[in-house]
């Protein structure tokens, strides 16, 4: 993973010369602009897209301090259009989980698990890009510490839902926690975010591995 070894993998591409990163922002506003079209809750979806606006904002901000590679970008983009997906028709009511419920019986709604490993899965790398360009970590450390960083984004991430969820009173958890009735909800969700997490870097440590031998 160096700075200059291809369009994906470099971090050092000038934005107005990086095409795919062009393409990526326009899947983006365009996917999130026809998602905002009538949302089935749209107290929910504000909520939901208020984070994400501020994240995507984030970026944008911090963007000549640091540049993930166009990877990273695509990771990401692929987070942030099944997140988009989700506060369209709330985490409970996607049609993923009404075809659920009636090819396979559930009782509950499974696409938000989806969402939690798929953020270890994909956020793993580029929070490896921060750690390995940034604090310039090595060793070992580079297979770890990005893991940790992804059980800690997933267990900030439960606390705030926890904080919305008592600022909008009795309805709160209905509206943010959604524990549907599973008291270990929380636990499992952050437990898929762990293993999304871990399951990326297994697979980029074997990539390393056969690219060393």
């Amino acid at each position: 993973m160096t700075d200059n070894r291809s369009k994906w993998t470099s971090t050092s591409i000038p934005f107005s010369r990086n095409k795919p990163l062009h393409f990526m922002i326009i899947v983006f506003i365009l996917f999130f602009g026809l998602m905002a079209i009538s949302p089935t809750n749209r107290s929910q979806w504000l909520a939901n897209s208020l984070a994400l606006v501020i994240f995507i904002l984030t970026l944008v901000i911090t963007y000549k301090w640091f540049r993930f590679s166009n990877l990273s970008y695509l990771f990401m983009l692929v987070f942030f259009l099944l997140h988009i997906y989700a506060a369209h028709y709330t985490y409970e009511g996607t049609p993923f989980d009404h075809w659920l419920k009636i090819s396979l019986h559930t009782k509950r709604s499974y696409y938000d698990r989806v969402v939690h490993f798929a953020f270890g899965l994909l956020f793993a790398f580029p929070l490896l890009e921060i750690l390995k360009f940034k604090v310039k970590l090595s060793g070992v450390w580079i297979y770890i510490l990005p893991v940790v960083a992804v059980l800690s984004f997933s267990a900030l991430f439960e606390i705030l839902e926890m904080a919305a969820a008592l600022v909008a009173g009795p309805s709160g958890e209905a509206k943010f926690v959604g524990m549907q009735g599973d008291v270990f909800d929380t636990h499992k969700d952050m437990a898929l975010g762990l293993l999304g997490g871990v399951v990326f870097m297994c697979i980029f440590a074997w990539k390393t591995w056969k690219e060393d031998h």
